[in-house]
């Protein structure tokens, strides 16, 4: 296969065709290599248009929905970005792309050090991988200007949103119960966290940000 060609086409038949025109964004598209941020049993299919499974019920997110997350989130080559749920890096590599640095927090040893070691064969400099707990984000660091979730959850923990900037941008695919997955960009502004909706998503979760279990009786 030609990956070269393949991400072109994704890039002209996916992202482009879904109101993506951010020119920073559709540069990173077209040149970071989704193929190497999947296990090798599955580059074959880095470019069709939908989420990939990776193990551990965990998901490459499809190219389009990152692309929206990313115009929406409107970053700025000075921006520091905080990525929940590295997995194998893709989505991080994407944002290092326009953003000063980021840092991506991944629970999983072996994503993690998967992740790390692609950034280092490509020489992405300024993005690192910490290992922790997803749903604490990562505070030493914070406050960020962006934060985005690799993953759709079924509510922000407010742990993580203290730790956007003023003026910062979270985006998240937001999946409640038995409704349609949205993409919500929230924003802090004279220190108050406000949000809108901006595309449907049905993504699948990232692992602990499912919804709890309601008992019926």
């Amino acid at each position: 296969m030609d990956y070269q060609i393949a991400r072109h086409n994704m890039v002209e038949n996916q992202v482009r065709t879904n109101k993506v025109t951010d020119p920073l964004v559709i540069a990173a598209m077209e040149g970071v290599p989704r193929e190497l941020f999947l296990p090798e049993g599955k580059r074959g299919v880095a470019y069709i248009d939908e989420d990939i499974a990776v193990g551990a019920g965990r998901f490459a997110m499809e190219p389009m929905v990152i692309a929206r997350l990313m115009q929406n989130a409107e970053i700025a080559e000075t921006d520091v970005a905080l990525v929940i749920g590295a997995g194998y890096g893709y989505s991080s590599a994407l944002i290092s792309r326009v953003a000063e640095t980021v840092v991506s927090v991944e629970s999983d040893k072996d994503m993690a050090a998967a992740a790390e070691a692609t950034f280092q064969k490509l020489n992405y400099d300024n993005v690192i991988v910490v290992e922790g707990d997803l749903a604490s984000g990562y505070a030493k660091q914070a406050p960020y200007n962006v934060i985005v979730f690799d993953g759709a959850v079924a509510e922000v923990p407010a742990g993580i949103l203290e730790q956007v900037s003023e003026g910062g941008r979270l985006l998240a695919v937001v999946r409640e119960p038995d409704k349609v997955g949205v993409a919500r960009l929230y924003e802090r502004e004279n220190g108050v966290i406000g949000h809108r909706d901006l595309f449907d998503a049905n993504i699948p979760y990232l692992p602990g940000f499912e919804p709890a279990e309601s008992f019926v009786f």
